[in-house]
């Protein structure tokens, strides 16, 4: 039997999917069919990124697959640089193809939208009878829908979520299949910890509990499925795949939210760093501010482990929803204003040192829900007036996701999303205020003009323009004046700001060359001053430099 993946990338509040990111479940679906029985050449992987490029072979490879698995679904749509992920008219192109077994899951079981402030649709497709959706773990189906027999009676397969015990199994077997992905080595491996919230009550429009209670997998299982994938290549990980990773092996107290266990989290990271010595980037995702509100000092030893074997550009994305105490009560939302306060400045505290590749090591985000029950006007104010507090206060945060509502069906939040086309003017011009008065201020005080960031990676270019990223956990988007060949890595000196990008020049410039779109982008350089440099070029070294042009404000970016 042969059988293809179809990533069609995924983007949940706890994964993501996205390249350069490659998700867990493309991992664990691999792994699944190899411990079918399938060999690694009998399985094929392709991102729909690929398949839009090449339409009539991939038409081919589609149709004379056995098996045809599609991964796909966004419970939380951002905008991506470079990719963007399927939707359902290429969802129906891909099974009109096959003529095999055809398998759709991933989150797209709980429904179906392109955008925030649009419910999700519970019917995803058109096709045929004879296309599954996987109402429960895609991976668990594909391993039991193989077993012997069962193959020959597909539409009455049993639906399951799998068992930590068999994703640590397909996930080390599963490891080799980042090598076909079309960014590889460059690719961030999402890692899974546990999933399900370990909360007693609920947000509203969370679509975790739809996993259960937490299943916490073991520390062992993490750092093998790391090894294999550091085998494999891997240098890149976000330790993303879980609601709280303060609460990885927390112990359930009887309240609202468990305590966190610091010594796990402290195994887990020696673990990574014992079989993957070399990794350039060990970074994490979501973090619940009530839990460090709750357990200040548990807290203060898990970030500090954190930072002692993490890699710089670390970011803590806490789920905030919202500074107004009503719309807090009435969607069961995780903090009040001062409990997130007093984790974003533990945060800083612990993690606002710069570190070697450019960046502060580990950082608060914080995100902002839109349309939840109980929104007023003065929502807006209370959102804006924290978000003043916290930047007058001098403290930092990587970055503010501003973002409406999407409902999922059997979520509390369904079918009360009323207000996110009431408030939708008022929301623009609010996030556009935000994007002003906080985002520009604070991303000039996390990365000064001068700064230089290591190991930005060229995504996209063209003539004019190329924009790049370094890898890690909600990077910067730089623009370089300039043709930079994609997948290059390179130094840059940052020049300017935008109110959620930068932009910057190759570090260090090499100035006898370099054309004067680069020049006058120089630390104190504009136009007039970059045609003197460049009619006097060339420079033998920095002290012709200084001698001939007296600027010596920027011979630390320069070189000849």
């Amino acid at each position: 039997m042969n059988a293809v993946i179809i990533d069609g990338y995924i983007d949940e509040p706890a994964c993501f999917g996205v390249p350069p990111y490659v998700s867990p479940y493309i991992r664990y679906i691999a792994g699944a069919l190899r411990e079918r029985g399938l060999h690694e050449t009998d399985i094929s992987y392709y991102t729909i990124d690929q398949l839009r490029k090449s339409p009539p072979s991939a038409a081919e490879i589609i149709e004379r697959a056995e098996v045809v698995i599609v991964l796909a679904g966004m419970t939380v749509p951002g905008k991506y640089l470079r990719s963007t992920p399927i939707n359902l008219t290429e969802i129906e192109s891909i099974f009109s193809a096959s003529r095999g077994i055809k398998i759709l899951g991933g989150p797209i079981r709980l429904g179906f939208s392109l955008e925030g402030g649009k419910k999700a649709e519970k019917r995803i497709t058109n096709s045929t009878d004879d296309v599954i959706v996987c109402q429960k773990d895609i991976e668990a189906f594909v391993y039991d829908v193989l077993e012997e027999n069962k193959a020959n009676n597909v539409l009455n397969c049993e639906h399951r979520f799998r068992k930590v015990e068999e994703i640590g199994r397909w996930a080390q077997k599963g490891a080799f299949i980042i090598k076909m992905h079309p960014d590889y080595p460059n690719v961030t491996c999402e890692l899974e910890t546990y999933r399900g919230c370990g909360r007693h009550q609920h947000c509203s429009f969370c679509t975790e509990p739809s996993y259960g209670t937490s299943d916490y997998r073991a520390i062992n299982d993490v750092v093998t499925e790391v090894s294999a994938l550091y085998e494999n290549g891997a240098r890149y990980f976000r330790i993303g795949r879980q609601p709280d990773i303060l609460s990885y092996h927390a112990k359930d107290k009887g309240g609202n939210i468990p305590e966190p266990d610091p010594q796990a989290l402290l195994s887990l990271y020696t673990g990574i760093r014992k079989v993957a010595p070399q990794l350039k980037v060990l970074h994490m995702d979501n973090a619940n501010p009530g839990t460090i509100s709750t357990y200040p000092e548990q807290c203060r030893q898990i970030l500090r482990t954190i930072v002692k074997y993490h890699t710089p550009g670390d970011v803590a994305a806490l789920g905030m929803e919202s500074a107004d105490p009503k719309v807090i009560k009435s969607n069961c939302l995780k903090a009040m204003p001062d409990e997130v306060f007093e984790a974003i400045r533990i945060i800083n505290e612990v993690g606002g040192a710069r570190g070697n590749n450019g960046m502060p090591e580990l950082l608060p985000g914080i995100n902002l829900v839109h349309g939840l029950m109980g929104e007023s006007k003065k929502t807006f104010e209370l959102n804006h007036d924290f978000l003043k507090r916290v930047i007058d206060s001098g403290l930092l945060l990587r970055r503010i996701n501003i973002r409406q509502v999407m409902a999922f069906p059997g979520t509390p939040m369904y079918g009360h999303d009323e207000l996110v086309r009431k408030h939708k003017n008022m929301f623009l011009k609010y996030k556009e205020i935000i994007r002003k008065d906080i985002d520009l201020p604070m991303l000039q005080k996390i990365i000064p003009a001068g700064t230089i960031l290591r190991d930005v990676m060229c995504e996209v270019s063209d003539v004019k323009m190329c924009f790049g990223r370094q890898m890690g956990s909600y990077p910067l988007l730089v623009g370089i004046p300039g043709n930079i060949p994609t997948g290059r890595f390179i130094d840059v000196t940052v020049t300017r700001h935008g109110h959620r990008s930068i932009t910057g020049i190759p570090y260090p410039l090499k100035i006898n060359t370099a054309p004067l779109t680069l020049i006058q982008e120089l630390p104190g350089i504009g136009k007039k001053q970059a045609r003197l440099i460049q009619n006097k070029i060339p420079f033998s070294s920095h002290d012709d430099f200084i001698k001939r042009t007296g600027f010596e404000n920027i011979y630390p970016y320069i070189t000849f």
